[in-house]
């Protein structure tokens, strides 16, 4: 791969001469939805599949952007001038793809925590050229499976290390979950940056995001394997309700908290949200609590029985993720809705849900090894015969965090 990535920079901007080549990759959660947002606890690990970068630093303070995805944006140009002018945010929705990266080098420029990293020397901070930057991911575009985390994680782990700047691979997450949150417009929780930054090889990461605690656990899985179904329908965060769903948990908190105190939707037990259903008052408003709610218990269920060796009570909770996900916070539809229902009813299968955002993108599933084949097959069928679209399958190994190749 790095040799394919040399070439093609090679034919973008003429030769290779002081190339780098680096890689983050993409996650996948295996449980906790829309949790991560609400102060709830969730389960992703990081996968063998991302995204992959060229780059050269230049000697003046142009930027060159080119993806192998979209090679029909061609070469998209900024500058570090255009990017950190003063507190202004310039952002252009011709520059598509490459506002996730522009988003975290004006991230650099701009969000206050990172200044204990970067020296600033007469107004200037270190990040003072420009570079040639090749891109190519082999995570499917629109899919669920953190793209543009992976992106965003992997241009600031290429800042951190070409200009020398000391900063966490946890302040990496925070940093790019900022770009997307203030530059991009998506008001994302810590889940994807988290876990493309901090993954680690065959772990997943139990992480309570209302204080970013967390433990990597063992992804003891057996005789199983992940198994992610793409629906290929297309989705895009920022096109989708995902910040509507947010804006409503946030309401349903707001008057939550007239009567207990709570920080987030995910202090409360099950027990408790159901005794004070009432004072919410709208039904919408209930069913999309109750998701955050019942989904940051089962994702601690989950660990518990992952951790006993429990994969049948582990693929029940993933089952009744998706179900919630379906009903109180509708966010899964037509084609992920057939996806899932295709998978359980198929023999070897020890749980299947929707992951990511929603609203199309992918399934995760865990299925015994000696029926994925099968399993293929026949959900492949089922789903083309039902919605009208081939779904792709990938039998994915967990990965670590971000690199230089």
């Amino acid at each position: 791969m790095k040799n394919k990535l040399l070439n093609w920079f090679s034919d973008i901007y003429e030769d290779s001469n002081g190339v780098n080549v680096y890689f983050a990759p993409g996650r996948v959660n295996l449980i906790g939805e829309h949790t991560d947002y609400n102060g709830g606890h969730v389960f992703p690990c990081a996968l063998e599949i991302g995204t992959y970068a060229a780059v050269r630093l230049r000697n003046d303070r142009t930027l060159r952007f080119y993806s192998m995805n979209f090679p029909d944006e061609g070469v998209i140009i900024s500058s570090l001038d255009e990017i950190s002018s003063g507190e202004e945010l310039i952002y252009h929705r011709k520059d598509d793809w490459a506002n996730y990266p522009k988003g975290v080098l004006w991230a650099f420029a701009q969000h206050s925590f990172v200044k204990k990293y970067i020296d600033i020397k007469d107004g200037q901070t270190l990040i003072d050229r420009g570079m040639d930057i090749l891109y190519y991911g082999d995570i499917p575009n629109g899919s669920g499976l953190s793209s543009s985390a992976s992106i965003e994680v992997l241009t600031a782990y290429i800042i951190k290390d070409l200009y020398h700047i000391d900063i966490s691979l946890r302040d990496i997450s925070l940093l790019s979950q900022y770009a997307e949150n203030k530059y991009v417009g998506v008001n994302c929780g810590i889940m994807d940056q988290f876990a493309v930054a901090m993954g680690r090889e065959n772990h997943a990461i139990f992480l309570d995001t209302s204080n970013l605690d967390y433990e990597y656990a063992p992804l003891n899985l057996g005789d199983n394997k992940i198994v992610i179904a793409n629906s290929n329908k297309r989705r895009g965060l920022g096109d989708s309700k995902y910040n509507e769903r947010r804006s409503e948990c946030e309401e349903a908190l707001r008057r939550l908290q007239a009567v207990i105190d709570i920080n987030t939707l995910g202090d409360l037990t099950r027990e408790e949200f159901d005794a004070h259903t009432e004072v919410i008052k709208d039904n919408t408003l209930i069913r999309r609590a109750r998701h955050a709610v019942y989904e940051n218990q089962r994702t601690i269920e989950a660990i518990k029985a992952l951790k006993a060796d429990d994969m049948q009570g582990f693929g029940k909770l993933m089952n009744e993720s998706h179900i919630s996900l379906r009903d109180d916070y509708e966010v899964t539809g037509h084609e992920l809705d057939s996806l899932v229902e295709a998978a359980w009813e198929q023999e070897g299968v020890i749980g299947a849900r929707m992951t990511g955002a929603g609203f199309g993108g992918c399934t995760v599933n865990i299925v015994n090894k000696d029926y994925v084949e099968q399993f293929i097959s026949n959900v492949g069928r089922l789903y083309e015969d039902k919605t009208g679209l081939k779904a792709d399958f990938y039998v994915v190994e967990v990965g670590g965090g971000p690199g230089r190749i």
